[in-house]
């Protein structure tokens, strides 16, 4: 069993990994639905959610059925970080996870996120005061080093459990790299591997299948996985992961390979997903955001640029709904 200090996750927990503007409560509670095992808000700045800020305050609302959940956050002024600190222990998540490991100009540009990777001596002491604070189990996730002549993940983990931190989180890639080029696991194995280290070390990057899934589980013997991109338009992925562990596990118990998925199921889950949206954010909001979900919910369907075009033109939910049906109708009765 998996645990981050007394948190039970299970033998092999699958999480939702944070994504900003994109695991918000409704996205997240369909992942869950699918297999997710653990969920981690967006991530949130320590600066907006001491003013307040309505946007922040609203990227912490969680249902119980969520559970287990981490409020992710970020910042790089300790005095900022600990009120922060104070803010999200009310709203009584399981777990605090601190960003180390966003790579975007606006974040790590200003000495968060990635960016603190480039002065680990305040990182470290940041996060020992953070975990001072906190009455709830503090992770981090981070990168596994500023650029390609500083990886210093291995020891960096060691020393973040040695400060107190519960479990670590590491994405494949640099900072300098962003999301360019291939996770390379291989150092995320090696800290996994150090003796020396008794938390959990859950992995991170390119995960986009079930198989590429099973096959970090296997080579490199974390303690879990983080799915992000891959999950997007794929909330099944969580699903289909547990039924082909589980197969590989046991071949002989007669378990099939997961199935493919219908396109009226991802029809069906794209309007839960919109209708989840609109009650969440508002119609406006949520025809306008739920764009950058449909080619995801619809890859690999032949010819659906005739669909694409009015999903992302169209701004009423009741035309988004039209265009759903008629997607529904086209591949499931073609002529």
């Amino acid at each position: 069993m998996i645990r981050i200090k007394d948190i039970a996750l299970g033998e092999f927990p699958l999480f939702l990994s944070p994504m900003d503007d994109v695991t918000d409560l409704p996205f997240r509670q369909l992942c869950k639905r699918h297999g997710a095992d653990v969920l981690i808000s967006e991530f949130i700045a320590s600066e907006a959610l001491i003013r307040d800020a309505e946007k922040s305050r609203r990227k912490m609302l969680f249902a119980d059925f969520e559970r287990p959940i981490g409020i992710q956050v970020f910042g790089n002024d300790e005095e900022s970080m600990l009120r922060c600190i104070d803010v999200v222990v009310a709203e009584q998540p399981d777990f605090i996870d601190i960003n180390w490991g966003c790579p975007v100009r606006k974040v790590a540009g200003k000495g968060s996120g990635s960016g603190m990777l480039k002065d680990l001596p305040k990182l470290l002491k940041i996060t020992a005061a953070l975990v001072q604070r906190s009455p709830l189990p503090v992770t981090v996730k981070t990168r596994l080093g500023y650029d390609d002549s500083d990886k210093p993940i291995v020891t960096l983990a060691e020393q973040l459990q040695d400060i107190g931190v519960a479990a670590i989180s590491i994405h494949g890639r640099t900072k300098s790299q962003m999301y360019r080029g291939e996770a390379d696991w291989t150092l995320i194995g090696a800290t996994k591997a150090n003796p020396r280290l008794h938390i959990p070390v859950f992995g991170n990057g390119d995960i986009t299948t079930p198989q590429q899934a099973a096959d970090a589980r296997r080579r490199y013997g974390v303690d879990g996985i983080l799915i992000g991109r891959g999950a997007i338009g794929n909330p099944w992925i969580f699903e289909q992961t547990k039924k082909l562990m589980a197969h590989e596990a046991d071949p002989s118990d007669g378990t099939p390979p997961y199935p493919a998925v219908s396109v009226s199921d991802r029809v069906g889950v794209c309007r839960e997903h919109l209708l989840a949206e609109a009650d969440f954010k508002g119609e406006r909001q949520a025809v306008f955001e739920m764009r950058k979900h449909y080619g995801a919910y619809f890859r690999g369907l032949f010819d659906f640029k005739r669909f694409r075009i009015p999903l992302v033109t169209v701004t009423t939910l009741d035309e988004v709904l039209v265009v759903l049906d008629r997607i529904d109708e086209h591949y499931s009765n073609p002529a």
